[in-house]
C-alpha cells in the first residue's frame, strides 16, 4: 500500500479492482455491468452497529433491486468471518442477506477507496492496524462516482437516506430538475437553473415560480 491512492471525488471514475467475496471472486466493473452500485464498508464483523446496518441493507435490497441497484459490502475481515457473521445478521434482522461482502483483509481496496480510519484510535484490529470506517459510494452504470458519504465507526447509517439519494440521482438524470431539501418521491422538484422559462413552459407546463430562480414542478408518475 505504499503507492499513493487516487483522490476520489464526485465525478471521478470508480477505480476497478478484483476481490474475494462471499459470492466468489469478482471484477468490480464487471459486477457493476449496466447497473447502479452501492459500495459500502463497515468497521468489523460481529459488532453491534454493523450487524444492525447490514441487516437493514439486506431488508431493503428488494427496493434497491427495483431501481436497478446492486449492493456490495466490505470490511477488513476474512471470508470465513463474513460467512459466519451473516448467520447472525439474518437471525437478528429477520433478513436473507444475499449481496456479496468483500473480504479485504490486506486492506488493498480499503486503501484504494480511502475507507480506513485515521481518526479513532480504538477502531483498530488486534495487530493495531486501522479498520474501515462507514463509507458509502454510489456509482452509476458509467462507473462514475455520484455520491460519497463517510460516517465515523460510532454512528450507524440511515439506509432510507441512501435509497432516497438513489431516487434523487435517477430522477435528476432523467429530467432537467434538482431535488430540494428533504425531497422524497412524489414531492415537487426544482426546475434546473440551466432551463429558460421558455423551455420550462414546454417541459413543465404549469410550473410554479416562487422566485425567478426557484421554480417548482411535479414529475410524471412512474408506471
Amino acid at each position: 500500500m505504499s503507492a499513493e491512492a487516487p483522490r476520489l471525488r464526485l465525478g471521478s471514475a470508480a477505480p476497478n479492482f478484483k476481490a474475494v467475496t462471499t459470492k466468489g471472486e469478482l471484477d468490480f466493473h464487471e459486477y457493476i455491468g449496466d447497473s447502479w452500485v452501492i459500495l459500502f464498508s463497515h468497521p468489523d464483523d460481529f459488532t453491534p452497529v454493523c450487524t444492525t446496518e447490514l441487516g437493514a441493507f439486506a431488508k431493503l435490497e428488494p427496493e434497491f433491486n427495483k431501481r436497478n441497484v446492486k449492493l456490495i459490502g466490505l470490511s477488513a475481515n476474512s471470508l470465513e468471518s463474513h460467512a459466519e457473521w451473516i448467520k447472525d445478521i439474518d437471525e437478528v434482522a429477520g433478513s436473507h442477506l444475499s449481496f456479496p461482502i468483500i473480504a479485504d483483509a490486506d486492506r488493498q481496496i480499503s486503501y484504494l477507496y480511502d475507507m480506513l480510519d485515521y481518526q479513532d484510535v480504538t477502531n483498530r484490529d488486534g495487530k493495531g492496524l486501522p479498520l474501515t470506517i462507514r463509507s458509502v459510494f454510489i456509482i452509476d452504470p458509467k462507473k462514475t462516482i455520484r455520491l460519497i458519504l463517510t460516517y465515523p465507526a460510532s454512528t450507524g447509517r440511515n439506509t432510507t437516506e441512501v435509497l432516497r439519494v438513489i431516487d434523487s440521482l435517477q430522477a435528476t438524470d432523467k429530467y432537467k430538475v434538482a431535488t430540494p431539501i428533504n425531497w422524497v418521491p412524489g414531492d415537487e422538484v426544482v426546475v434546473a437553473a440551466s432551463i429558460s422559462n421558455e423551455q420550462a413552459d414546454k417541459l413543465f407546463p404549469g410550473y410554479k415560480a416562487v422566485k425567478p430562480y426557484l421554480r417548482l414542478t411535479s414529475l410524471p408518475k412512474e408506471e
